[in-house]
């Protein structure tokens, strides 16, 4: 059955995929430029290879925190909401520069829960990806951080970006959402306090035991945590989707992914 699954990844067209802002910025804070450039380089291909390609990217504020070389993550939301204003101008700014070098054309889409809430505007989100798709531009999804409090205070809401990349995934009715983060899949314990724990490398059931292998804190540049990326994987295989979480370090594990070769942890999609 795990080969079966994996095998099927090779059938993924439309794919959303979702990096963390530990994956986009160094320990400093400050854009790691080289890994967003292989990112951008590794969709291109995909995209040329006629695969449809949603980029849910997190990072604004730990970027714009870089801008203004602070270390340490501001309690007040004033202030995070300004850090994600600056940092998501240079973001989309290092994208679309990126990107364009690669003859691809980006789109930035800012989200916030209350738009997928709305019945309304949550037919305009499902129009405008699928005009951009249709023409083969890569969306940029990212959390509206700038006017939405909610999202930045409260886990309840996508306040992670793990969760968002879930639901525009169930939004486009994507075939595939994978996660890319600090972290080289979904493990038995956490792998900085455990030596012993086991990497996990199928999922075919989120039940108690794999939500009590799930815990800890995201680092200090982001918010999100493996209970985050667990109510990612439940939210997207419940609606027919694979979801595969693996490491960032190096995004041309994509291909890997697209190869069916088992690298990260595969949570397999109910029928």
């Amino acid at each position: 059955m795990t080969e079966h699954a994996r095998d099927s990844l090779k059938d993924a067209k439309r794919i959303v995929i979702k990096v963390g802002t530990s994956t986009l910025t160094h320990e400093t804070g400050k854009m790691n430029l080289l890994r967003m450039d292989r990112l951008s380089m590794a969709i291109s291909e995909l995209v040329n290879r006629g695969h449809e390609i949603i980029l849910v990217s997190s990072g604004a504020i730990g970027v714009g925190m870089g801008k203004l070389n602070m270390k340490e993550r501001p309690r007040i939301m004033g202030m995070k909401q300004a850090l994600a204003a600056i940092g998501q101008c240079e973001l989309m700014n290092i994208y679309s520069k990126l990107f364009a070098s690669y003859n691809q054309v980006v789109a930035q889409v800012l989200l916030t829960k209350y738009d997928v809430d709305d019945d309304i505007k949550r037919v305009n989100i499902e129009n405008t990806f699928k005009h951009l798709l249709e023409k083969h531009v890569i969306p940029i999804v990212n959390e509206n951080d700038t006017v939405s409090t909610d999202e930045i205070m409260s886990m309840d809401h996508f306040g992670d970006n793990d969760t968002l990349s879930a639901v525009v995934a169930r939004l486009v009715r994507a075939d595939l959402l994978i996660i890319l983060s600090d972290i080289d899949g979904f493990y038995d314990a956490d792998p900085r306090e455990n030596k012993d724990c086991k990497l996990i490398d199928t999922v075919t059931e989120i039940d108690d035991y794999i939500w009590h292998c799930a815990g800890g804190e995201g680092t200090k540049f982001g918010t999100g945590g493996m209970v985050t990326k667990l109510n990612a994987a439940n939210i997207v295989i419940h609606s027919g989707i694979n979801m595969v979480l693996a490491s960032g370090s190096d995004p041309f594990i994509v291909f890997d992914i697209l190869n069916g070769e088992n690298v990260g942890t595969l949570f397999v999609a109910q029928n």
